[in-house]
């Protein structure tokens, strides 16, 4: 029945109403509500940059908080892969025959994740790819799993999906219809995909070259190119921020890198940690 009402309800009016009653400045009221979001899903302010919940102007203010600079050290190792977010792996593996795992006994398209492109989409074949949910309680900033220069964003409308694990076992092809912005940097180990994936009630997607990007929504896939000016940015950057939560998608060439033996479904991760390791010839 959830899964179902899904597909009636207007999902992106509700975003963006969800976007504007989380950026009113309501004083008292927004302090009690954060106070009262912080209890129920025992979020730990201890690791925040301001850990008094009455200092946040908005309720966005607080969802969006930065964490104190040492909270999330990364990884020793040079050519480690440190994890982009905080959360839960949905799945990580490799990408068999165009195809991604999405749940036990589900698979979806890598093309229709990258939005139609053939092109694009055969510089990840038989790659790695990593499924990343944040979920209410987590900090939901994105930072960079390798360091890399920009190529480009792709903007791809859709769907407003939750990305909660019931919701994604029941949405056939769930990431590939789902609202997405599609980052591709250019890395020492060739191209990566951060995919930042829209869902019901996240109020907008943010970076840190563009600012928002959703909303306004698009009714068409929307490709910006960064040329030779694109960021660059290093290990552990931030890269964004989603204003409500989601899933972040990783995308690694073939022979470019192997995951963590520890990286599967259902594991807890956190930025900064270690996630697997570049492979050199």
């Amino acid at each position: 029945m959830f899964v179902g009402l899904q597909y009636l309800l207007p999902q992106h009016a509700l975003s963006n109403a969800m976007f504007w009653l989380t950026r009113r400045h309501w004083l008292a009221l927004t302090a009690w509500i954060i106070r009262l979001y912080v209890r129920i899903f025992r979020v730990d302010l201890t690791e925040a940059a301001e850990p008094n919940p009455g200092a946040y102007p908005s309720f966005n203010a607080f969802f969006t908080r930065r964490l104190r600079a040492d909270a999330r050290p990364l990884p020793s190792l040079p050519d480690a892969i440190a994890c982009p977010v905080d959360g839960r792996v949905s799945q990580a593996g490799r990408i068999h025959h165009g195809k991604l795992i999405q749940a036990k006994g589900q698979h979806y398209s890598l093309e229709g994740l990258l939005g139609g492109d053939p092109s694009l989409a055969a510089s990840f074949q038989n790659g790695l790819f990593a499924t990343l949910y944040l979920s209410p309680r987590d900090y939901h900033r994105i930072h960079m799993p390798i360091a890399g220069r920009l190529r480009q964003t792709i903007l791809v409308p859709g769907r407003l999906f939750s990305v909660n694990p019931t919701t994604v076992a029941g949405v056939p092809d769930l990431f590939a219809r789902n609202e997405r912005a599609i980052c591709l940097f250019d890395t020492n180990a060739g191209p990566m995909a951060v995919i930042l994936v829209g869902a019901i009630f996240v109020g907008s997607i943010e970076t840190v070259w563009s600012g928002r990007l959703t909303p306004p929504r698009t009714q068409a896939i929307h490709v910006d190119d960064a040329g030779d000016g694109g960021a660059s940015l290093s290990r552990g950057d931030e890269l964004g921020r989603f204003n409500m939560g989601s899933t972040v998608i990783l995308l690694f060439p073939a022979h470019s890198a192997h995951w963590e033996p520890h990286l599967q479904p259902g594991t807890a991760v956190h930025c900064g940690q270690q996630i697997g390791q570049l492979d050199h010839d």
